[in-house]
């Protein structure tokens, strides 16, 4: 049997992934040292970010199985140590660039990552659920994806993601947390059960503001924003801070809640954003014998698209109908999103195909400098 060499052994731990900044801990000089006794054992000697690190029990697992599988391994010691201030600071610099820069990535106009704001005129029309189930369909594709829970005094991103407790902090950068592939940031992961959000206007934008400057994102392909009802404080921080950012507008059937939730999506004539789209949700109840009933009506979806297109001046489409489903309440309460608890009914196909639309759209250069001189 050959006996394991440094560089074989580095090579796998290459492949261990950190789970909240999701790059290598060879690539984040998180691997101290190595040590091969002449029997093949190794001794690897891991730096965590921070003493307390919340996955360290995944690192140290990851870590074992890597070296395990390297030809010669006889055995695998794995001890934990927490970075220097300097070797953090090292790691933001990598990680975030020099400096402490405060811009938005999502917001230079070299990035890739499309922006989605996930709007609706008033509360109840499942905008939150629509969001998270999106994400995890993204996510379940491939797709690199962010979440950011802008609806400060009506959070509830952080339970449907199946998520609890605070994110990590690298000196003054926040690793999002994540679930189910999704890396996800809301003010919910920073206040007690049931504490009340009591902020005026500059406290809103300067929230979210730091969701999208402090928190380390890394590559995005979609960022999803998902935002309180109306037209209010938020909605218009988002057209600031990333005035690429698209609106999804979700209204139910109800002509009542179609008429509010126009004026979500007109408010981007004003903010000069784009409507990429909306979505009708409880679109219908399908019954035990095979029959639908609209329990909240009909044709609110198509009529938001068609007033819309006429106000903008451009066709909006109805990306999709999600009818009421069970499962879709049930993968809330779990904290599992149904297009992943329950992909098979009807609700969960639905949305996944929603997904599908805008997933297949991928991430374009169109309008962007390349820096390129004709000879």
């Amino acid at each position: 049997m050959p006996h394991p060499t440094e560089d074989a052994v580095r090579e796998a731990l290459a492949g261990v992934i950190d789970p909240e900044i999701r790059r290598s801990i060879v690539e984040l000089d998180m691997v101290e040292s190595i040590d091969i006794a002449a029997d093949g054992h190794v001794s690897v000697t891991v730096l965590l970010t921070v003493a307390g690190c919340p996955l360290k029990d995944t690192i140290t697992r990851d870590t074992e199985a890597a070296v395990t599988r390297v030809p010669g391994v006889t055995g695998v010691s794995v001890s934990l140590g927490a970075m220097t201030p300097e070797q953090r600071a090292q790691m933001r610099e990598r990680l975030q660039g020099p400096g402490r820069a405060r811009e938005i990535p999502f917001a230079r106009k070299d990035s890739l990552t499309r922006a989605y704001a996930v709007a609706s005129g008033k509360g109840g029309v499942g905008k939150s659920t629509v969001t998270a189930n999106l994400a995890a369909a993204f996510a379940r594709r491939g797709l690199r994806v962010g979440v950011v829970d802008a609806d400060i005094y009506g959070f509830s991103i952080p339970g449907m993601m199946g998520l609890a407790g605070q994110p990590t902090k690298v000196d003054e950068m926040i690793l999002p947390q994540v679930g189910h592939g999704v890396k996800v940031m809301s003010i919910g992961m920073f206040v007690e059960p049931g504490q009340a959000i009591v902020w005026r206007g500059p406290m809103l934008h300067r929230a979210l503001q730091q969701f999208l400057t402090d928190v380390f994102w890394g590559d995005l392909d979609i960022l999803l924003l998902d935002l309180p009802p109306g037209t209010g404080d938020i909605a218009i921080s988002v057209s600031q801070l990333l005035p690429g950012s698209e609106l999804l507008v979700v209204t139910t059937p109800q002509q009542a809640a179609a008429a509010v939730a126009e004026r979500a999506g007109a408010i981007s004539k004003q903010t000069e954003q784009r409507v990429a789209g909306v979505i009708e949700n409880m679109s219908w109840l399908e019954l035990p014998d095979g029959t639908t009933m609209d329990v909240f009506g009909s044709g609110g979806g198509d009529r938001v698209a068609a007033n819309l297109s006429e106000i903008l001046e451009a066709p909006i489409d109805v990306l999709g109908r999600i009818p009421l489903d069970p499962p879709v309440r049930e993968g809330s309460d779990a904290g599992v999103p149904a297009v992943l608890a329950s992909p098979e009914a009807p609700a969960a196909r639905a949305l996944d195909a929603i997904a599908g639309r805008l997933a297949s759209r991928g991430r374009g250069l169109a309008g962007m400098r390349l820096g390129l001189l004709p000879e």
